[in-house]
């Protein structure tokens, strides 16, 4: 059985808790990441608006485009 495959059938035992708690965690890591890297949050606040939008682009597209 393929990783993406197994991954899928264990999601699917997710409640809503289990996500945002895993939402959770990994806000979590990036405030650890910018406490260990300052220089991170000395960059202009457009990098991260080009950053979440191509983090969002594919999420959004299956969402609402995808049959």
């Amino acid at each position: 059985m393929c990783m993406i495959k197994f991954f899928n059938k264990r999601i699917r035992f997710f409640t809503i808790w289990d996500i945002k708690l895993a939402q959770l965690c990994a806000m979590l890591v990036i405030i650890i990441l910018i406490k260990l890297i300052p220089a991170i949050t000395s960059l202009s606040y457009w990098w991260y608006i080009i950053l979440l939008i191509l983090a969002a682009i594919r999420p959004l597209y299956i969402m609402f485009f995808k049959k």
